[in-house]
Formats: structure tokens, C-alpha cells, sequence
């Protein structure tokens, strides 16, 4: 079997057993066929220990960063793993290959002022502006991803029992409640601007342009990026900064992790605990500047 048609069956058969995201199929993709091209005709299932290696230190070469060598490799030894088990070869040439030391970068957050100022930001006498204002309410609010905010459906929000569904990475579901606030904001927006921003439209998507269409997940962070900067917030932000202030926050108020873990769809706990270094951090500040021997 040509290799290209190979890849594709892994890809198509993780996809279906666990249904993982389109960018992590695609980042597979990039990665097999990335090393597919570097054999020059030689067989993907004839690779041994030695070759592998020779390949990981050209992507050095090449100045392909630590995390992303890191990434291949992921993506080698789950593609092999699949060969293994599917009977194509009887050694996994990654077995002795060390994966590339990456440090956990801590995330970016916000203090509970800059919170508060970011969500001020928005002009709320305009439908855009109470729309843009209840988005960042309810991403602070629930901790869900941009991209699960931006596909909302109205029948994952029950405004009765005031818990949204979301559907995350790999397909799995996980309730999240709102909040009074966010949720006040919700209703509000259901109920004036969203209606204004639709006219005799209609839509599935809880969140929608002047177009009626839903947005993207980059439209919104420039919307975030616009609003930061309106309220003097100079610090770096990604997409998921109101995601990180949510966990950061809840664990500074004394939230027990696991339960952090479970409003952020965290499969592994490992993944919750970095959260614990930014209040540690935020602790060790307080301390050093309200205690008499601080």
C-alpha cells in the first residue's frame, strides 16, 4: 500500500475511534506527509531506530522548534502504534526515540481588575456592543473555549436551570453553569439585541453578526483585542485569556481543582495543575505585600 493511502486509513481510523478534531488530524497529516517527503522513496514501514533519529535531528537542523519536534514525534508514535497493532510491521521504530524537553509555558491571564475592565469595554446601547458584552461574560463566566462560545447553539443553554452544554474536544459533552450575571446578560441579548441584529432572519447559532451568520473564532479575538486595548490592558493576550482568568480566579477563591477540571473538559488533571502555579504565584504576591514580614 502507498504510504499516502496508509496515512489516510490511520487518519480515518483514529477519527472514527476517537474522534479527535480536525486540527489534530490535520496536524498528523502535515507530519507524516512532512516525513513521507524526507524518505525519498523509502518505505515508511521500513524505517528503523537509526533513520527516525536522522530525521528528528534534521527538523533541528531545519529550525523546527522544540515543541513542534515534539509534536512530530507525537504524531510518529501514534502512527506507528496504529501499524503495530494493524500487523504492518513487528518493531516500532520510535520505542527508543526520547521526545524533546519542552517546558509548560504558564498561561496567560488577567487580573480581577483587568477582568472587570475588559468586560466594560463594550458600548452596550448598540445590538454589536451588548452582543460583544454577554460573549465576554459568558466566556468568563463558564471558562469554554472561543471556538465552543462562537458555535453556541440555542439548544445547548437552558435558561431555566442556568447551565449551558458544551461540546468539546473529541466530542465530549460537559455542563457548565453561568452564573446570575452572565446569565442576566444572555437574556437581555436573546431578547433585544439579538432579535435587532436578525431582523426576520433566523439562526440556530446563539451568537450571530449583522449578517445573521455565525462568527468565526478569529473575528471574536480581534473583537477581544479591540476591547482590551479600549480598556488600557497592555499585557499580551491570546484567544484563551478569559478561559486561563476563569481557572486562575475559581482557584484563587478556593475552588477544589478537580472540579476546574471538569468545567474545562480536562481530560488529565496534569493539564488543570498548571492553573496552581499562577495562584500560588498571585498568593506568594499578596503575602509579600500585606504581610507585616512579608
Amino acid at each position: 500500500m502507498p504510504a499516502n493511502q496508509l496515512i489516510e486509513l490511520f487518519l480515518d481510523t483514529v477519527w472514527v475511534e476517537e474522534g479527535l478534531s480536525n486540527n489534530t488530524l490535520s496536524a498528523y497529516r502535515s507530519d507524516l506527509t512532512i516525513f513521507n517527503h524526507w524518505l525519498a522513496g523509502r518505505s515508511i514501514l521500513e524505517v528503523d531506530n537509526a533513520l527516525l533519529s536522522e530525521f528528528m535531528a534534521n527538523r533541528y537542523k531545519v529550525g523546527v522548534s522544540t515543541r513542534t519536534s515534539a509534536r512530530i514525534l507525537s504524531s510518529l508514535r501514534r502512527f506507528y502504534g496504529y501499524c503495530l497493532r494493524e500487523n504492518l510491521l513487528v518493531h516500532d521504530p520510535t520505542s527508543i526515540i526520547v521526545s524533546p524537553h519542552i517546558g509548560r509555558p504558564l498561561p496567560t491571564s488577567l487580573s480581577e481588575e483587568h477582568v472587570e475592565r475588559l468586560l466594560s469595554a463594550p458600548e452596550i446601547t448598540h445590538p454589536l456592543g451588548y452582543r460583544d458584552k454577554t460573549m465576554l461574560e459568558m466566556l468568563y463566566a463558564t471558562g469554554m473555549r472561543v471556538s465552543e462560545l462562537v458555535n453556541l447553539k440555542f439548544e445547548q443553554i437552558s435558561f431555566r436551570q442556568g447551565v449551558v452544554r458544551i461540546v468539546g474536544k473529541g466530542n465530549k459533552e460537559r455542563l457548565i453553569p453561568v452564573g446570575e450575571e452572565a446569565m442576566s446578560w444572555l437574556e437581555g441579548y436573546v431578547n433585544q439585541a439579538r432579535k435587532s441584529l436578525l431582523g426576520t432572519r433566523q439562526s440556530d447559532y446563539l451568537f450571530v453578526t449583522n449578517r445573521s451568520d455565525s462568527m468565526t473564532r478569529q473575528t471574536f479575538w480581534h473583537i477581544i483585542k479591540r476591547y482590551a486595548k479600549k480598556a488600557g490592558i497592555s499585557q499580551t493576550l491570546s484567544p484563551h485569556t478569559l478561559r486561563h482568568a476563569f481557572a486562575t480566579h475559581l482557584l484563587n477563591h478556593g475552588a477544589d481543582l478537580r472540579v476546574v477540571q471538569l468545567l474545562l473538559g480536562h481530560a488529565d488533571l496534569s493539564t488543570t495543575q498548571i492553573y496552581t502555579h499562577i495562584a500560588t504565584q498571585r498568593l506568594q504576591e499578596l503575602h509579600a505585600k500585606y504581610h507585616p514580614r512579608g
